[in-house]
């Protein structure tokens, strides 16, 4: 009886510790993006008038969502159209952030500001990651 009541201990333990790992990464993708994109995007994901795109309610992340993990980590050059507008601005990469990082980015983008796509999950945007090569299994 009191192994059974040692196990149990050592299950409820592992539990309340992996449930703080949860918790500490729950609001991750909110502040990856007020560290690494709201100065150019915005704060409600607005953008700069014509001149950077919107985040909010954007056609654009369904449309592109096999690049966009590719985007968010090595950037993006060139002409764009989001939402019938056209862009043509600079938007660096973010080496630093793990792929992990990139998919909690993605996933609060992708269901807040009346964006309404599918999560992605950490195996499909280090996938889409590779073909960039820009994996780094994290």
């Amino acid at each position: 009886m009191n192994r059974a009541l040692l196990v149990g201990a050592a299950g409820a333990a592992l539990l309340l510790n992996l449930t703080g790992c949860f918790t500490e990464r729950q609001n991750e993708g909110a502040q990856l993006y007020a560290t690494h994109c709201a100065s150019c995007h915005g704060d409600q994901g607005q953008g700069l008038q014509r001149l950077i795109p919107p985040v909010a309610g954007v056609d654009f992340m369904a449309q592109r969502r096999a690049d966009l993990p590719c985007i968010i980590r090595k950037g993006l050059k060139g002409p764009l159209v989001v939402n019938g507008i056209s862009y043509n601005q600079v938007m660096p990469g973010h080496e630093d952030l793990t792929d992990s990082q990139i998919t909690n980015l993605l996933n609060f983008l992708h269901t807040n500001w009346g964006n309404q796509n599918q999560p992605y999950t950490i195996r499909e945007a280090s996938e889409l990651l590779g073909r960039c090569n820009g994996s780094d299994g994290q």
